[in-house]
C-alpha cells in the first residue's frame, strides 16, 4: 500500500510514496549497520560537528519545513517554527554535552582500577508520530548519534514528506552515508524491522496501543524499548492560585499543536472555592484563540491532523455530554470537508466520562471540581497515565512539596504548563510509558552500560 498524504485543511490528497519491500527495508538496515561500524568509533568532536551543522540546516529550511508540517499535519506556521529551531537548540545542546555525559565515571573498589563506560549499541529503530514530526525525530536523534549509534525511523504514514525532509537535513548535514534512513512503511511492517537481527533496540512515541505492541515484540527478542505513550495530564488549580496566571496557561497548554499533544494539559482540577471564576476565565481564555487555516500567521489552532481522529474526539466530547458533562464552549463539528475541531470546555466532568478516563487528543478541556487540596491531588493521581502534571498556587513551598512527592507523574511543573526541554529528562509512568528521553539520561538509554575491573 502506498504512503499516503492528505491535507487535514481541505482534505485534498498531497502525494503518495510507495512503501519499501520487506527485501527493500532488510537492504537499508544493512547498509544502516556498515555506517555504524565506522561511525562507532569516530571521535564526539567529529560527531558535534556534524550535528551542529544539522542545526544550521535546521535553520536555514525552517520556513520551508514549517510550510511542510501545515501542508501535512495542519501546524500553524509558527508553532512549526518554533518546532524547527527547538529541533536545532536540541541538536546544538547534545553536540556540546554528550562527551561530557557519557565520560568514563570512575569506581572505587578493591581493584588497582575500576570504572564504567557508555558505549554504543547498534542501529536503533524509531517508531515515530505525526503530532511534532520533526521534533519527536531530532530529540532521539540527536543524543542518538552523539552517542555513536545510528537509525531508521518509520514515520507515521501521514507525514511522509517530513519523513522524507529529515533524511534529507542529516545527509545535507554532511554525516556519512546512511548512519540515518527513514523507512516509508505502514505499521504492519514494524514487527518484521524489529525482528531484524541488526535492530538493536527500538523507541516509540505514540499512543498507549501501539506502544504496547512494540514493547512486547521487543521484549520477546530482549531488545530494548523506551516508550513515550499517552497522557492525560492534569493540571491543579489551587484556591490560592492566580487564577488569571492559571486560565492564561491553561489555556497555552491545552491547545498547544491544536490540543494534540501527549503533555498537553488535558483534565483540570479546580478547588470548589475558585472552581467558578476559575471556569470563567477558562473560557475566556480559549474563545479567544483564532481557529484557522495554518498557513495564516493568524492562526493559533489549526484542523486536527486527521479527520477520522478529528471524528473520534468528538465522540469523547458527545458522550461525556450524554452522561451529565455541561458544553460551555465548543462541541461541534464545523461543515466543509476538512478535520477542524473547534476549542471546546466541558464543564461538571465526572469519573466515568470519557473526558475524565481517557485521553483527548485534541482541543477539548475537562473541568473537574474538586472537594479540597487533598481531593484534588487524589482525583490526578486517579488515571491510567502519568506523563506530565501541574500545580497551581502562590505558596510555592506547599506546591512544590506536592509536584515533588505527591502526584504520580514523570514531569510535574509548578505555575507553569508542562513541556519538554532538551536539558531535562522526559518520559513517563504507567501507561504513559517507560525510559526517558532527553537530558543526561536519555543519551544513556541506548548505550551498554560496561565495567572495566582491573586487578
Amino acid at each position: 500500500m502506498p504512503i499516503e498524504s492528505i491535507n487535514p485543511a481541505t482534505g485534498e490528497l498531497i502525494k503518495r510514496y510507495p512503501e519499501l519491500s520487506e527485501a527493500d527495508v532488510s537492504e537499508k538496515i544493512e547498509e544502516t549497520h556498515k555506517a555504524w561500524l565506522s561511525w562507532k568509533t569516530s571521535s564526539f568532536a567529529e560527531r558535534a560537528s556534524y550535528m551542529n551543522q544539522a542545526a544550521s540546516v535546521l535553520r536555514k529550511r525552517k520556513q520551508e519545513l514549517a510550510e511542510l508540517m501545515a501542508l501535512e499535519m495542519g501546524k500553524p506556521l509558527k508553532a512549526g517554527e518554533g518546532e524547527i529551531e527547538k529541533c536545532a537548540v536540541c541538536c546544538e545542546y547534545y553536540a556540546a554535552h554528550a562527551e561530557q555525559f557519557l565520560s568514563m565515571e570512575t569506581i572505587e573498589t578493591e581493584a588497582q582500577k575500576s570504572y564504567a563506560t557508555f558505549e554504543p549499541l547498534g542501529v536503533i529503530l524509531a517508531v515515530m508520530p505525526w503530532n511534532f514530526p520533526f521534533w519527536q525525530a531530532f530529540r532521539f536523534l540527536a543524543p542518538g548519534l552523539m552517542a555513536g549509534n545510528c537509525a531508521v525511523l518509520k514515520h507515521s504514514s501521514n507525514v511522509g514528506g517530513c519523513a522524507v525532509a529529515i533524511e534529507e537535513i542529516i545527509r545535507e548535514a554532511g554525516f556519512p552515508e546512511n548512519v540515518f534512513q527513514t523507512l516509508l512503511i505502514g505499521s504492519k511492517a514494524v514487527d518484521k524491522v524489529i525482528e531484524n537481527p541488526l535492530i538493536k533496540a527500538v523507541t516509540l512515541t505514540g499512543s498507549t496501543s501501539a506502544g504496547m505492541k512494540v514493547a512486547s515484540k521487543a521484549a520477546s527478542l530482549v531488545k530494548k524499548s523506551v516508550l513515550e505513550l499517552g497522557g492525560s495530564d492534569p493540571y491543579i488549580i489551587l484556591a490560592d492560585a492566580d487564577l488569571n496566571l492559571a486560565a492564561s496557561v491553561c489555556a497555552e497548554s491545552r491547545l498547544i499543536n491544536s490540543g494534540q499533544s501527549c503533555i498537553a494539559a488535558k483534565r483540570f482540577i479546580v478547588v470548589k472555592e475558585v472552581a467558578q471564576k476559575f471556569t470563567e476565565l477558562f473560557k475566556e481564555k480559549l474563545a479567544e484563540k483564532v481557529m484557522g487555516d495554518p498557513f495564516d500567521e493568524r492562526t493559533e489552532v489549526g484542523p486536527q491532523a486527521r479527520q477520522d481522529l478529528r471524528d473520534e474526539l468528538h465522540q469523547q466530547v458527545i458522550k461525556s455530554i450524554e452522561l451529565g458533562a455541561k458544553c460551555l464552549l465548543g462541541g461541534f463539528i464545523p461543515e466543509g470537508n476538512h478535520a477542524f475541531y473547534p476549542p471546546t470546555l466541558l464543564s461538571d466532568v465526572k469519573k466515568g466520562m470519557p473526558a475524565y478516563d481517557e485521553e483527548t487528543f485534541g482541543p477539548v478541556a475537562a473541568v473537574i471540581t474538586a472537594d479540597n487540596e487533598d481531593d484534588a491531588i487524589e482525583i490526578a493521581n486517579d488515571t491510567i497515565f502519568g506523563l506530565g502534571a501541574a500545580v497551581f498556587s502562590k505558596d510555592l513551598k506547599r506546591a512544590e512539596e506536592i509536584a515533588a512527592h505527591r502526584l504520580n507523574a514523570g514531569a510535574c511543573f509548578v505555575n507553569a504548563g508542562v513541556k519538554s526541554d532538551p536539558r531535562l529528562p522526559f518520559g513517563g509512568v504507567n501507561q504513559s510509558g517507560f525510559g526517558r528521553e532527553l537530558g543526561i539520561y536519555g543519551i544513556k538509554e541506548f548505550v551498554n552500560i560496561k565495567t572495566v575491573y582491573i586487578r
